[in-house]
């Protein structure tokens, strides 16, 4: 249970509780120095297939542009593209470094190539280092990257998505109760104290604003005080005064010794002016590398200037396009603005950054390693089983407050009450020596809990695939425990519905009026339902794609539903193979033999042995029913293919 916020307090007359938390961020941070990073020559270039050449020909044909003689000759010939062609820059502590250019230009791919997340040898070339040192994982646990995606768990609170991650994420030797204050210190620090016990929402949850979400996701990297904060468009989507308020904030970290890189597309005068350090792109290429103040004077002399007062963001941007402005009246995209920028860039401003470049590693080369004994140590002890006991704990009180959202969700209740309530009418107290209705009924059962639980199981891991990756390349938590706390809250939450179902439909229906009969038909729908969640996990954990995956099981339940033994009794043989792999198959015999036992007490039943029922129904009861397979060997089974499809599931997470 959440502690609450007073309690991490201590009582002060004066403050006492702000004290403690600056206290305990000073704790925290006290192995961290500056980051000075710099990045020399930054090339990326992607692989194009084929295909793409070609219709690359066919939309400049129908743009009417020229076409390269390459394309023309030889589509094929064409197999890359690139992103990013020789960036080089510097970003200091202290400072806000902010990468202009539209959409396209490379900005995003910059930042990951400089946040560790684009790797030599697959299409990137150049250097970048940090403290002249090359990338770490140790410093990669003290660089905090915010993506243009707000990625977060739509049902927490504000409050309780930052105290779960400050209980991942700082070092085991503090107290729970600290955490939680730092957590709340950084509440405060980024101005969301208003909406703490707001959730966080989505596009069909009503929550808190773009704006504040993306203080959250600021605040989830603030929690471990990074010393490199680098983010990507922050702006996006908000307001001008949301925009403003928002780069306020990554001005007062930077004034506390951090370095912040950002990358911004649109923003307005005032916030164009909060930055420090402005880099300019085009196409790729660096067109500007220096003071923002000093950007327009710098354009103004190689002789692109406004012919009227402007926004400084939205003339460079213009630059950036290809656009100037050669009266007041009219906008024209004059020939070779590109290349003359970028041909101003390396004459002019390339050999003065390079140069100071190498001051700066002369500089930084004396500074302390980012590095301490305490870091490495702790890091390492992320094996131990003390701190995966940990992590497995907070990773399931996080999992079941995120996920009865999820599962009591009104339309799934209705969903499985009205189903119980159609059976229940359809076999409304049917009668006991009617065999053949009750199979239909026990078979509706089997159809309707291994479809249902698979194809909503299926959407777990392609649906939390983003989060995953963030929070693992943060170092919060490691595979195993994520997995294990995964399907362990699922358990209790998808037991709750088929209870529900079958105390509704198994005494309306008049099955073995007995309780015993009820708990084994019970215990059975239970155990088939973990089963079949467990194909919807294995299959999701595979494809890694919601659409694909839904199909694939789709089509599997289908697969599996018609060799369940009802539909069909002579399987052809070069298919009878599925039955024996089919959930269904095992189910659907347990549900029979808990209400009539064997297959000859049902032929006696119906009286097969003196002729007293007809022919076709007692070769029926003989060929699909009697005799295949002993209960204990279907609960065996599908308690193997309980184990072994979680199993596979997590290997199959494994490759990512």
């Amino acid at each position: 249970m959440l502690v609450s916020g007073e309690a991490a307090d201590a009582a002060s007359p004066n403050g006492g509780r702000n004290s403690k938390q600056i206290s305990l961020r000073d704790q925290i941070s006290h192995t961290s120095s500056p980051i000075t990073l710099k990045f020399m020559d930054v090339s990326y270039r992607v692989k194009l297939h084929e295909n793409n050449a070609k219709s690359r020909t066919i939309m400049n044909a129908f743009a009417g542009r020229p076409t390269p003689s390459t394309d023309v000759e030889n589509p094929a010939a064409v197999q890359e593209r690139t992103i990013l062609n020789g960036i080089t820059g510097m970003a200091e502590p202290g400072h806000v470094l902010a990468i202009l250019g539209p959409s396209g230009s490379g900005k995003s791919t910059l930042l990951n190539a400089l946040a560790g997340r684009l790797h030599h040898g697959h299409g990137l070339t150049g250097t970048v280092l940090f403290n002249n040192r090359k990338i770490t994982k140790q410093v990669l646990k003290k660089t905090g990257f915010v993506a243009q995606d707000d990625v977060l768990y739509p049902h927490l609170t504000v409050r309780e998505t930052l105290v779960f991650c400050s209980l991942l994420r700082l070092p085991n030797s503090l107290p729970k109760t600290d955490k939680i204050a730092v957590a709340e210190s950084i509440i405060s620090e980024v101005g969301l104290s208003k909406c703490e016990h707001t959730i966080i929402g989505n596009s069909f949850i009503r929550g808190i604003s773009g704006g504040e979400r993306k203080r959250v996701s600021i605040a989830h990297e603030m929690l471990v005080d990074p010393s490199l904060l680098i983010l990507d468009e922050p702006t996006s989507g908000l307001d001008a005064t949301a925009a403003y308020r928002l780069v306020a904030t990554l001005g007062g970290l930077a004034a506390k010794g951090k370095t912040v890189v950002t990358s911004v597309h649109q923003p307005s005068s005032r916030v164009f002016q909060m930055f420090d350090d402005l880099l300019v792109l085009s196409e790729g290429r660096c067109i500007y590398f220096g003071k923002g103040s000093e950007a327009m004077a710098y354009f103004e002399s190689v002789g692109f200037s406004p012919s009227f007062p402007m926004n400084p963001a939205d003339f460079m941007l213009d630059l950036a396009n290809g656009v100037c402005h050669l009266d007041g009246s009219t906008e024209r995209e004059r020939p070779n603005v590109r290349q003359t920028l970028v041909s101003s860039y390396n004459n002019v401003l390339a050999p003065k950054v390079k140069s100071a470049c190498m001051d700066a590693q002369n500089t930084v080369a004396r500074e302390r390693t980012i590095v301490g004994n305490r870091t490495t140590k702790r890091y390492k002890c992320m094996s131990c089983l003390s701190t995966w006991l940990n992590q497995f704990t907070i990773l399931l009180q996080r999992n079941l407050k995120e996920r009865k959202h999820e599962t009591f969700n009104s339309l799934r209740v209705f969903q499985v009450i009205a189903a119980s309530l159609l059976a229940g009418f359809m076999w409304w107290h049917s009668d006991y020596q009617d065999i053949q209705d009750r199979l239909g009924l026990l078979f509706f059962i089997s159809i309707f809990w291994g479809v249902f639980p698979s194809f909503n199981a299926v959407f777990a891991f392609p649906q939390e695939r983003a989060i995953f990756m963030k929070e693992k390349a943060s170092g919060m938590y490691s595979l195993s425990s994520y997995f294990m706390a995964r399907i362990t809250s699922d358990l209790p939450m998808e037991l709750i519905l088929p209870t529900l179902f079958l105390s509704i439909t198994y005494w309306m229906t008049g099955l073995k009026p007995e309780l015993s009969s009820f708990v084994l038909t019970l215990i059975v729908v239970l155990g088939y339902v973990l089963v079949s969640q467990g194909l919807g996990l294995l299959l999701g954990a595979l494809i890694m794609d919601a659409k694909q995956a839904s199909t694939v099981v789709t089509v599997t339940m289908l697969a599996f539903v018609l060799t369940g033994g009802y539909y069909v009794h002579k399987v052809p043989s070069f298919m009878s193979w599925i039955k024996y792999v089919s959930t269904t198959f095992y189910s659907y015999r347990l549900l029979i033999n808990v209400q009539y036992g064997e297959g000859e007490s049902i032929s006696s039943l119906l009286g097969c042995s003196t002729r007293k029922h007809d022919r076709a129904t007692c070769k029926f009861i003989n060929e699909d029913i009697s005799g295949q397979i002993h209960p204990a060997m279907s609960a065996c089974i599908l308690l193997i293919m309980f184990v072994g499809y979680r199993l596979l599931a997590y290997i199959a997470l494994r490759r990512i």
